[in-house]
């Protein structure tokens, strides 16, 4: 059965799937990055299991894949297929279309964004289906987003675009990593939430998912932290609507699995800030944790349906 290798690296764990023609997954698997072993040892992780997947293709499915897709953090330059720079992985300038394409016996490799390649599956069979202009935003350690225009996502001259997360919307906030003060990743991120909560609650373990569930137990301090991240989310968001006005606003993270104790605030903060604009479909992501895979596998159709067509 025709197939392509789908993999999406995190700073963690690592999954892959094989993908057949009609987006169905045929296979999956998981494993862990390894990111302690070192930059190197964690390129050898990859090559090792993208070696593997085509072996089960193989003798599972009858022939070899026909393509790969891998979508890493990071800075990444999709057009040359290389890695450019991921802290959490220690990488620097690392050709991983080059180094995949060799593995695998010359296959095509196409090399992806993690959040841009998640944004592009959750805008073709996700939540964001049948939308023609979409911004998908997950809210996790950080904020990122990816801009999806008529089916793809736009990447920006420099691959830059869709950094939601270093919009200011606290000029005098707390400092963030970029250089900036008051971003909105130091303020609505999960990892921001997390920070607050522990210190509102004094309980130094507690996290974003505990804050949550404060909230919906009625704990004042708790709404507090959770009122102050939402209206910093929504003033974010505004800004980007006002930029780029989407069809979909999708929210996936691990804030967004909150569920309506989320959206029902953010909806309704997002609603008194809008004067011109018009409002779009806020939603949570469909695809789960899945989404970054999916779109890896996206990424590789794609690249042969391209080929095919020059």
């Amino acid at each position: 059965m025709k197939h392509v290798i789908a993999l999406d690296v995190g700073g963690t764990g690592m999954k892959a799937a094989l993908v057949g023609a009609d987006g169905a997954l045929l296979y999956e698997a998981r494993r862990a990055t390894g990111r302690e072993r070192g930059p190197d040892a964690v390129v050898e992780s990859i090559l090792a299991f993208a070696s593997d997947l085509r072996t089960y293709g193989e003798e599972h499915l009858g022939e070899s894949a026909v393509a790969a897709g891998v979508a890493v953090p990071g800075i990444v330059d999709a057009e040359n297929g290389i890695a450019v720079y991921a802290s959490n992985l220690g990488w620097r300038d690392v050709p991983m279309r080059e180094l995949l394409g060799e593995r695998l016996g010359g296959v095509p490799v196409a090399l992806g964004h993690d959040v841009r390649t998640g944004g592009l599956a959750e805008g073709r069979i996700g939540a964001g289906k049948g939308a023609d202009r979409f911004l998908f935003v997950p809210l996790g350690t950080g904020i990122a987003g990816a801009i999806g225009i008529a089916g793809t996502i736009e990447s920006g001259a420099h691959g830059y675009a869709g950094e939601i997360g270093h919009i200011v919307v606290r000029p005098d906030g707390p400092d963030c990593g970029c250089g900036q003060r008051g971003c909105l990743e130091t303020l609505a991120s999960a990892s921001a939430v997390t920070r607050a909560w522990a210190a509102a609650s004094g309980d130094p373990a507690a996290d974003a998912a505990d804050c949550a569930k404060a909230v919906e137990s009625g704990d004042p301090a708790a709404a507090e932290v959770w009122r102050n991240a939402v209206d910093a989310l929504a003033a974010g968001l505004v800004t980007a609507l006002t930029l780029l006005d989407p069809r979909a606003l999708i929210i996936g993270g691990g804030l967004a699995e909150a569920g309506e104790t989320l959206f029902t605030p953010l909806r309704a903060a997002v609603e008194e800030r809008v004067t011109f604009q018009k409002l779009p479909h806020i939603v949570p992501a469909a695809l789960g944790d899945t989404a970054g895979c999916l779109g890896a596998g996206l990424l590789a159709w794609d690249l042969l349906s391209t080929e095919v067509s020059a």
